[in-house]
């Protein structure tokens, strides 16, 4: 929860610091001190829009504070997770500085952080309640999300966001097949006609080279021959042939190679080559030999090339790589004859998805309307308690038909309901959306009587009121100051208040006064010991502190509001 404020050279304020406490704290002061002031800043530290405006005449800049106390772990955790680091001691410290430029920069526990960061943030540890934040109120969405959080509805709705998750995987992709089909398709008659134009070559993976070697050999074939018969004969069949005067070297040295180790490993290596040079000349005359003119064969041979030549320069493709473009091209034409089979394979567990999704959105439905009863009834017993004796209010649940068709969008996350508060501020009127017909006193205190309901099961540990009292009476005003400090049983609560009857009920209070000083006008704010306590209820009363019959009259009303909330 909230521990400390703290504002420096905003606007009339100069230097503030605001040491809150648990429970139910009221700040009052009279009309213009600078009550709204604290709010801006609250709004600041909360990730709220930043104004040069708001900078202290003759000052380089605003700043803004807050020291947070997060005691549930639940909430530490998700805070941790937004910071991406650790609160080891479970303090959160936010500072936020406007320029007198308008610019702006925050930090948390002395980490720069970005306005969206710290935006997370507030939303998980303040929820402020103002003239605007109350219209909120009229949005089915927010009605639906209170009415979730009020009927605990979280198993049934993490079901149907499972379920809801899964048909819409299963719908992405059967779309993306589409997708791919339809542009597979749009392609078909081209990859029909390059399949054609290859299928003339049907090139063959290797063949380029094998046809490019062949080619060489035919178009060389007569001085191929005369080299390797010529080859042949010198060293085989010549006289004093290559092969003959290793054989006769070898056989002069073997007398002479007993004694002499060196001879013999020369003999045998000459032997060795002589029998390797008899194999070459066998190899050359076998050559030779099939080395034959064949102009057809060289005609033939040159026309295929020709082919592969054209074909390169059509498909922009090495020779050596069409074999492998009219595979990829016979697997795409595969892939389109498959699509229609792989589209039809969607059908069942689409379908299967589908209905999983519509039992998960009835099933949520029913919660809802079972719970819809409960906490209209809840919330107009409380604004019965709020001085609305005739008010009606109900919750109703319309149930949108998600159809037969599996391939349709899937609902909003939200769920296949439509939420609507019904509201009926007097007898004899008729009862519509709430909003359309709430004025702003009525929707303040409807949200009041929400939060009240809602106060066990709302994780956010600071509430903050602001013109909550607009148009309310000094009963009415005691009335809304009860439910205040209920609801500060479950949540600390800050309200700004010009009320007395409200004022009363709170565990602590703080007044907020402009004075001038040398010219400038400051707004300090200051806590109120007991004795001071009573002056301000006083003059809040009456206009003047002074008298004794309206002190004494603070005082009662003091000792009534604590009473009334069972504090001696």
């Amino acid at each position: 929860m909230l521990r400390e404020l703290s504002v420096q050279n905003l606007a009339t304020i100069e230097d503030v610091q605001i040491a809150l406490e648990d429970g139910f704290c009221v700040w009052s002061g009279e009309t213009g001190a600078g009550k709204s002031l604290l709010l801006s800043a609250l709004g600041l530290v909360l990730g709220g829009k930043a104004s040069a405006d708001l900078v202290r005449a003759g000052k380089p800049e605003a700043r803004a504070g807050a020291v947070f106390e997060i005691e549930h772990p639940t909430l530490r955790a998700d805070l941790e997770e937004i910071l991406g680091a650790s609160l080891e001691d479970g303090t959160l410290i936010v500072n936020r500085r406007v320029s007198a430029q308008g610019r702006s920069a925050a930090q948390v526990n002395g980490m720069p952080v970005t306005i969206a960061t710290l935006q997370k943030l507030g939303e998980r540890l303040i929820d402020v309640h103002g003239q605007f934040e109350n219209r909120a109120l009229v949005d089915p969405d927010r009605q639906r999300s209170l009415l979730d959080a009020f009927g605990g509805l979280e198993e049934l709705h993490q079901a149907y966001a499972e379920a809801r998750g899964r048909h819409d995987q299963l719908r992405r992709a059967r779309q993306a097949l589409i997708d791919a089909t339809q542009a597979r398709q749009r392609e078909r008659s081209l990859l029909e006609f390059e399949r054609g134009e290859l299928a003339t070559l049907a090139p063959r993976s290797g063949e380029h080279d094998e046809l490019v070697q062949e080619s060489h050999i035919l178009a060389n074939s007569e001085a191929l021959r005369t080299a390797a018969v010529d080859g042949h004969r010198l060293l085989y069949e010549a006289d004093r042939s290559a092969q003959e005067v290793l054989c006769r070297v070898a056989r002069s040295l073997e007398p002479l190679a007993k004694d002499v180790p060196e001879l013999a490993d020369a003999a045998t290596t000459l032997e060795r080559l002589a029998d390797e040079t008899r194999e070459v000349a066998y190899t050359l005359r076998d050559l030779g030999q099939g080395w034959d003119e064949d102009p057809e064969r060289l005609e033939d041979v040159e026309a295929r090339l020709a082919q592969y030549r054209k074909l390169s320069n059509h498909f922009h493709r090495e020779p050596d790589e069409l074999a492998a473009l009219k595979a990829e091209i016979e697997a795409k034409l595969a892939a389109i004859e498959r699509d229609e089979t792989d589209l039809k394979e969607f059908d069942k567990p689409l379908a299967e998805a589908w209905a999983a999704l519509k039992r998960a959105a009835a099933a949520l439905s029913e919660g809802r309307r079972k719970t819809a009863k409960d906490f209209g009834k809840a919330i107009q017993a409380r604004l019965k308690c709020l001085g609305m004796d005739r008010a009606r209010l109900s919750v109703e649940v319309e149930f949108r038909d998600l159809g037969d068709d599996p391939t349709a969008p899937p609902p909003p996350e939200s769920g296949a309901d439509r939420v609507e508060m019904i509201f009926l501020a007097n007898p004899g009127e008729v009862p519509q959306p709430l909003r359309k017909i709430a004025s702003g006193g009525e929707l303040s205190r409807v949200t009041l009587a929400a939060k009240a309901v809602l106060a066990a099961v709302d994780r956010v540990p600071t509430l903050v009121f602001d013109e909550i009292d607009t148009g309310v009476g000094g009963r009415l005003g005691s009335a809304l100051g009860k439910t205040l400090a209920d609801l500060a049983k479950h949540h600390q609560v800050v309200c700004v208040t010009h009320l007395p009857q409200m004022a009363s009920y709170a565990h602590k209070q703080w007044v907020i006064r402009k004075q001038v000083e040398r010219g400038r006008t400051r707004t300090t704010i200051a806590p109120l010991a007991e004795t001071e306590r009573v002056a301000e209820l006083a003059a809040m009363l009456r206009g003047d502190s002074a008298v004794e019959s309206t002190r004494r009259e603070a005082r009662e009303m003091l000792r009534e509001a604590r009473e009334a909330v069972g504090v001696a």
